[in-house]
């Protein structure tokens, strides 16, 4: 069994407003993730190191930068970590003019003689800059030979039948259905994982804890694979 997590942690300002890292640490090490796709993480400083050597370092993990901008000293922007090295790995750039700078991790992991292809992203907040942005990610994917194809991160599509989603959810055979917004009172599903096929698929969940209700306005969500 493989499990991913997708989880926006907010720059690790949790819901009481302090900048805090050991609280998405305590977060993940509970969750147990073999491989983990962060948005919105901001390269601050933490116990003397950056929050993504930070986060590798506590998790044991491999990490993979996505930054899309700089606050001031900080990059800022998505981040992969995984247990095992990916066979391959590129960062996209699915920015449009104007908005915030977006982008997506592209990675291949090799799990034992079957293939993984996962896509981390964090789309736009305008419905015409996800749309493109969809349409961008799925015409890199089309043609994968991948045996298990994944896409997760935060979606920003709160419409049910919001154009980017339907457009996601007809590409792959599964989706999450979760409500991850805001963490304490979740009722907008803006965190997503996708998946084809869906017999790889034994759960998907959003984790509604006491700490994961404090440490981001997201809640994570999980999703565990049986590969092979």
């Amino acid at each position: 069994m493989i499990r991913v997590v997708s989880y926006n942690v907010h720059s690790c300002v949790g819901s009481d407003g302090r900048f805090d890292p050991h609280r998405i640490v305590a977060v993940l090490e509970d969750l147990d993730g073999d491989i983990v796709a962060l948005q919105e993480v901001e390269d601050r400083i933490c116990d003397g190191k950056t929050v993504t050597e930070f986060l590798a370092a506590r998790l044991s993990m491999l990490a993979h930068r996505g930054a899309t901008l700089q606050r001031g000293d900080a990059a800022y922007g998505n981040l992969l970590l995984s247990r095992r090295p990916p066979k391959s790995l590129e960062t996209l750039d699915i920015s449009v003019a104007g908005p915030e700078p977006r982008g997506a991790i592209d990675a291949t992991f090799d799990l034992g003689g079957d293939r993984l292809r996962l896509v981390a992203t964090h789309l736009g907040l305008r419905s015409n800059e996800r749309r493109r942005q969809a349409r961008l990610l799925l015409d890199r994917l089309r043609t994968t030979d991948a045996d298990v194809l994944m896409m997760a991160g935060d979606i920003n599509e709160w419409r049910p039948g919001g154009y980017s989603l339907r457009l996601l959810s007809e590409f792959f055979d599964t989706r999450s259905r979760s409500r991850t917004f805001p963490a304490a009172t979740p009722f907008l599903g803006l965190d997503r994982i996708f998946v084809s096929p869906a017999s790889a698929v034994r759960r998907m969940h959003a984790v509604k804890t006491a700490n994961t209700r404090r440490a981001s306005d997201h809640l994570p969500l999980v999703c565990e694979l049986d590969i092979g």
